[in-house]
């Protein structure tokens, strides 16, 4: 009962804290605009096409499972559960979404960023290493914090960032995200696993490593962890 209630709180501070921010998202320009996929008498806002209001429901506006522990037996040890536009079709023009993260001990959320939101996140349970990277005109500089249960920590917009279980128990993290569809770019992933590959000759320059290096690097299985 005690973990509900601190789960309940947490979900409010998150929706709280997310209202407050200034939404990355085109504001709306009516009260909702409820994803639709076939676009037959529907109009196009936002990136979706938009369900007749008056066939909007319930149901629209509903998501549930984050209770449930996701399986992190994975190579990372981490699972991301995002409730986004694609799966809560109500979010639609809303400019917010969330995220329900677990962890193994030691498991990571890979370097990414997200290139249209802002992400806060609180921790439920467990012991996380989290920090970002600030961008090339500011130095690289890299802000880190160690955080318990209940703590709270900002990754701004677009800016590389991370986290990882320090803990000797499974963690639990909900992130509050300023878009309806935030994105997201694992930086490995997306450098070492683009299909098709980038050209070595141009990693062996930015990374200045052997090409035996790159080669390896392509070669691998780069886990989604979304």
């Amino acid at each position: 009962m005690k973990g509900d209630h601190f789960l309940i709180s947490t979900l409010a501070f998150l929706a709280f804290a997310t209202f407050l921010a200034s939404a990355y998202d085109p504001s709306p320009l009516q009260d909702f605009c409820v994803a639709l996929k076939d676009i037959k008498d529907g109009v196009f806002v936002n990136g979706k096409f938009c369900k007749d209001p008056k066939l909007a429901n319930a149901n629209d506006f509903f998501f549930s499972g984050l209770q449930n522990p996701r399986n992190t037996q994975n190579p990372v040890g981490s699972n991301v559960t995002a409730v986004n536009v694609d799966n809560l079709a109500g979010l639609n023009t809303l400019g917010i979404s969330l995220a329900r993260i677990d962890f193994a001990p030691n498991g990571l959320n890979p370097p990414h960023t997200h290139p249209r939101a802002t992400e806060i996140l609180v921790v439920l349970e467990g012991t996380l290493y989290v920090g970002f990277v600030t961008s090339n005109g500011d130095g690289n500089r890299l802000f880190t914090k160690v955080l318990n249960k209940g703590d709270v920590f900002v990754f701004p917009i677009g800016l590389i960032h991370f986290q990882l279980n320090v803990g000797h128990v499974n963690a639990v993290a909900f992130a509050g995200l300023s878009s309806q569809n935030p994105g997201v770019i694992t930086i490995a992933n997306a450098v070492f696993g683009s299909k098709p590959p980038i050209n070595p000759d141009v990693l062996t320059k930015a990374f200045q490593v052997d090409n035996k290096v790159v080669d390896y690097l392509q070669k691998q299985f780069w886990y989604d962890n979304n």
